[in-house]
């Protein structure tokens, strides 16, 4: 009975293109096929000079700047932690083809401190773990300012798959976003937003946005794993 159940979970998985990748629970980045994002020395990241530094293994920045992989990424699992200052406002940002002039060239996986006065009251799809302006997460998982949380999203042609802290809250079909203005459930797109996500490049690169509207983020351990 045991085995029939996985081999029903493996067809389900390559029938919506997860490519048999388990997209429900965290993955052991020790195991092969996974490489840090980015260098020690920040030497394969595209960023200002001055904004973003590591100490410790720790990655932060100093303003508003987001911090971009030098390389391009179609199909891939980003697993990441992050901590929170009270008030923070940032994003993971995947498929970005137009780094210069990112926010409607890109999809943006939301991180904010949903405990703060402003975005506990803000749109759900403002909040932590929702596809910013398309999509919220099932439910918050997100820890409070000050503790690390552990993230991995995983993008496999249209989809995106998002764990938090050891939940999947939010999966998400690029293809049923066709309106630049309207999100399938009838809710409004920001205007800024101005490219339907279906219609974006997959191929692009992987940023994370930087000391958004004052309130600092902390990454560490970013970690990528290509999926052919």
């Amino acid at each position: 009975m045991k085995k029939i159940i996985s081999i029903v979970y493996l067809l389900y998985c390559f029938s919506i293109g997860a490519s048999a990748q388990d997209t429900t629970s965290h993955p052991n980045t020790s195991a092969k096929g996974w490489t840090d994002l980015f260098k020690t020395d920040l030497s394969n990241a595209v960023f200002p000079d001055g904004v973003w530094s590591v100490t410790d293994g720790v990655l932060t920045a100093t303003k508003d700047e987001a911090i971009w992989s030098e390389k391009s990424y179609n199909n891939f699992v980003l697993d990441l932690e992050f901590k929170n200052a009270e008030g923070t406002n940032s994003g993971v940002i995947v498929h970005a083809s137009d780094i210069k002039n990112w926010i409607p060239h890109s999809v943006e996986i939301q991180i904010a401190d949903d405990y703060s006065e402003k975005w506990s009251r803000a749109s759900p799809t403002w909040q932590c773990a929702a596809v910013f302006g398309h999509q919220a997460a099932t439910k918050r998982t997100v820890k409070k300012p000050g503790e690390w949380n552990h993230y991995t999203i995983t993008c496999i042609d249209k989809k995106i798959w998002i764990v938090l802290n050891g939940e999947l809250v939010n999966s998400f079909d690029m293809s049923l976003y066709t309106s630049a203005t309207t999100n399938p459930d009838g809710s409004q797109i920001p205007a800024w937003l101005s490219n339907p996500l279906s219609s974006l490049p997959l191929k692009g690169q992987i940023g994370l946005q930087g000391k958004h509207a004052g309130a600092p983020i902390w990454f560490r351990n970013i970690k990528i794993k290509e999926v052919k």
